[in-house]
């Protein structure tokens, strides 16, 4: 009698797995490009396809989600801020921290490590 069983195929591969999680991160780019819709559409568009394939794309793809409408918030206050001028250091400072953690979050993720951003309001459980 034969015992031994068929392995189900595995349809997403480690390395897969890390670039599609690098990518949740890195598709915020977009956002130098399509200013308002980039930020949350890369990240949103990646999440949505590829959410069921693999656990560690859907905490990464939720927690960038999360960071770029907290950015989204923040911007919006600066941007009332700008009225009394001292927004348009806050839209620059936001700018550049979303660039920044972004990218670090992009780097963590290919490694295969979870990063969490700073400032963070976490809307999408």
């Amino acid at each position: 009698m034969d015992t031994t069983y068929p392995t189900p195929p595995v349809s997403v591969s480690l390395n897969n797995v890390r670039t599609w999680c690098a990518l949740c991160h890195a598709s915020a780019l977009l956002g130098v490009f399509l200013h308002f819709p980039g930020h949350l559409l890369g990240p949103l568009i990646v999440w949505l396809i590829k959410r069921g394939d693999a656990p560690e794309i859907d905490a990464h793809g939720k927690e960038a989600l999360n960071f770029q409408i907290s950015m989204l918030i923040y911007n919006a206050v600066a941007l009332v801020f700008c009225l009394i001028l001292i927004g348009f250091i806050f839209l620059a400072i936001l700018w550049v921290l979303n660039a920044i953690f972004v990218i670090i979050a992009a780097i963590q993720a290919s490694d295969g490590k979870f990063y969490r951003y700073p400032m963070t309001i976490r809307f999408i459980q």
